[in-house]
């Protein structure tokens, strides 16, 4: 199996809205690599097979963040 690629839309207004999905996802287990980005209101996270969508989006939903969507490799997911 190969690495999962999962993108998410979430509303961040400022670098600790941002700072804050970083860290929650640093800590997440079997994250290979991520990016937030605040000025797209983006994060793109890629995992290691184990690792569910499901549970990236919990992660990310930690933060009281509004997640408003969200992708796994490539195709359209509910939040």
């Amino acid at each position: 199996m190969s690495d999962h690629q999962y993108k998410f839309n979430v509303s961040m207004s400022c670098g600790g809205c941002s700072g804050a999905v970083e860290r929650v996802l640093k800590k997440l287990e079997g994250v290979k690599s991520f990016e937030v980005k605040l000025d797209s209101q983006t994060a793109d996270v890629v995992t290691e097979p184990s690792v569910s969508y499901d549970t990236v989006l919990a992660t990310i939903k930690k933060t009281g963040k509004a997640v408003n969507s969200g992708e796994a490799d490539g195709q359209k997911m509910t939040v």
